[in-house]
Parts: C-alpha cells; sequence; structure tokens
C-alpha cells in the first residue's frame, strides 16, 4: 500500500514537472530581445565636447535646473569615479543579467499580451537603495551600484538585513517587484489579513514571472530563513489567529511582521532573534498559492481579486 501511494506521488511529481517544462518552453519562444543601454557608462566618459550629445540622447536624465559646469563637476568629482569604477568592476559583463531581465519579460508578454518592451537603461545613483529600480510604461531604470555585493564597503553604513539583497542576481527579482505592483489591483490596506495578502500577490507574481530564482530569493531570504519560516509555518498561523491579528487594523503589525526587517516581532524571548522578517508576507504568499492551487483562475483575475475573497476560497492549511 505504502509503494503503491509513493508510485502515484512519484507519477504526479513527474506529470507536474513535465507540465511545468513544456510551459517554460512556450514562453522562452516568445524570445524578446531587450536591449540594455549602459547610461552610467556612457556619463562616466563624459567631457565638455560630449556632453550635449548625451543632453540630447538622453533629456530625461538630465534636470535642466543645474548647469552643464554642474553635470561636469559631478562627473569628475573623486567619490563618482569610484563609483564608476566598482560598477564597471562588478557589470563589465553584462550578459547574464540581460538573459534574466529577457526571460522576465518572455513571461510578462506571455501573461500579459498588452505588455511592451521598455527600454532598460542602467543609471548610477549614489546609491539610492530605495529606489534600485523604477518602472514605468516606457523606461525601466536600474541603479547599479546598488548591486555591487552584500558585503560592498559602500554598503558599511546601511543595515546587513538590507544590503544582503545588493548583488546582481536580484536585479531581475526586483524588477519583477516593481511590475508586480504595476499589475495588483490597489486597495486600501484596512487590515493585516489586506496588507499579507496584498504582498502575497507580490511573492505569488514573482514565482511566475521568475521560477528561474530560488524561493528563498524572490521573497529576500536565505535558505536557512526560508527552512525556518516553512518549519515553523504552523505555529506562526496560530499565532496570528490565537492573538485575532487577521481583521486587526492595528497599523503596528505592519511594522512587526509585514516590512523589512532583521526579524519579526512576536514579543516572545528566544523566538524573535531566531526569526526572519517579513513572515506576515511569507503566510500571504501561502494564502494565495493555497488559493490559486484550488481555484480555476488567471493570473491577471487573481491579481485583483480583493483579500477576503482569496482568503475564503483559498483552503489555506499551515504545513505541520
Amino acid at each position: 500500500m505504502k509503494q503503491g501511494l509513493l508510485f502515484l506521488i512519484f507519477l504526479v511529481s513527474v506529470f507536474s514537472c513535465q507540465k511545468e517544462n513544456k510551459l517554460e518552453n512556450e514562453i522562452a519562444k516568445i524570445n524578446i530581445d531587450a536591449k540594455i543601454e549602459r547610461f552610467d557608462t556612457l556619463f562616466a566618459g563624459v567631457n565638455v565636447s560630449k556632453l550635449n550629445d548625451l543632453k540630447k540622447a538622453y533629456p530625461f536624465m538630465f534636470n535642466e535646473k543645474f548647469t552643464d559646469s554642474f553635470w561636469l563637476a559631478k562627473v569628475s568629482d573623486t567619490l563618482q569615479q569610484q563609483l564608476f569604477a566598482e560598477v564597471d568592476k562588478t557589470f563589465s559583463n553584462f550578459s547574464s543579467t540581460e538573459l534574466e531581465i529577457e526571460s522576465l519579460f518572455n513571461h510578462l508578454k506571455y501573461y500579459f499580451p498588452e505588455f511592451h518592451v521598455p527600454r532598460i537603461i542602467t543609471i548610477t545613483s549614489d546609491v539610492d537603495y530605495r529606489n534600485r529600480v523604477i518602472v514605468t510604461d516606457t523606461i525601466d531604470i536600474v541603479a547599479l551600484d546598488n548591486y555591487l555585493g552584500a558585503d560592498h564597503e559602500f554598503y558599511q553604513s546601511i543595515p546587513v538585513y538590507l544590503s544582503e539583497g545588493f548583488k546582481k542576481e536580484n536585479i531581475v527579482i526586483d524588477l519583477a517587484g516593481e511590475y508586480a505592483k504595476k499589475y495588483i489591483h490597489p486597495v486600501s490596506h484596512r487590515t493585516f489579513l489586506d496588507e499579507m495578502i496584498y504582498f502575497g500577490k507580490q511573492l505569488y507574481f514573482k514565482d511566475i514571472m521568475v521560477p528561474f530564482k530560488t524561493e528563498a530569493s524572490r521573497i529576500g531570504y536565505t535558505e536557512a530563513e526560508l527552512e525556518w519560516a516553512q518549519v515553523n509555518e504552523s505555529e506562526i498561523w496560530r499565532h496570528f489567529v490565537e492573538h485575532e491579528m487577521l481583521f486587526s487594523t492595528d497599523s503596528k503589525l505592519s511594522g512587526r511582521f509585514i516590512a523589512e526587517a532583521p526579524f519579526s516581532k512576536f514579543y516572545l524571548e528566544g523566538i524573535d532573534s531566531e526569526s526572519p522578517g517579513q513572515l506576515g508576507q511569507y503566510i500571504g504568499w501561502q494564502i494565495v498559492r493555497a488559493y490559486m492551487e484550488h481555484n480555476e483562475v488567471s493570473l491577471k483575475d487573481m491579481l485583483i481579486t480583493n483579500a477576503d475573497e482569496i482568503f475564503n476560497n483559498s483552503k489555506f492549511k499551515p504545513r505541520k
């Protein structure tokens, strides 16, 4: 009996993998060719004779209230030169990142046929890590100085739980996250459950758009942190339910369990220091996954479905 059950599980697993591989092959055939415009490199090499041409090619990159002398002084600044050098060292070869962006765009085009491939422009931003990527209808801007590696000297004053994500492998994940915000129906986050489902939608969107990235990297966890969340999923859920958090409008819950943080705040000795942050996002992710598993609904429709409907029809049960 046990052997028969194991064989059945094996067959289901094989069939599922074959189905996923077929879908990914179909998506890959879209074969979008993304062009990366290295504005950062062009600006690093600018001088008096080249500046006007660069401003004509990229007028939206130059604030008109600043004179030419400002831009020439900026490009020759010692710290700026160091920034250019470090970016050039890390991104001397952009081919692997370009391929990942093209794969993201293939997935976006498959699920959203109206998607138009934007211009992709790389810049430096004086390590403005709160705006690592900016996505618009026609242009995607990527600030490469925010992806030099978690241990880079430029990030010494930034909390480790944030700088851990500052590596070039995360560029496409950050882009996927920004596109998720564009496609998710905007709602007022009245309750903790609203917040959880909203971020759960973002993470599910990443599941679909960047399946070549690990689960841990999609949520910004280490593998150990993801394992902690999975092992303790039932206890996390019980805590949320027993403390009547799901439908609470207490804004402090967002800071405790949704926002980026070194750990979640259960206010339990020994637990908080062991836990990863964003456990509210993690649980929301599992609820959205359960909803998509148990309902015949498209990605597009799910993204505009309200949180209560998703939760009530998810049949969510935490893993034990």
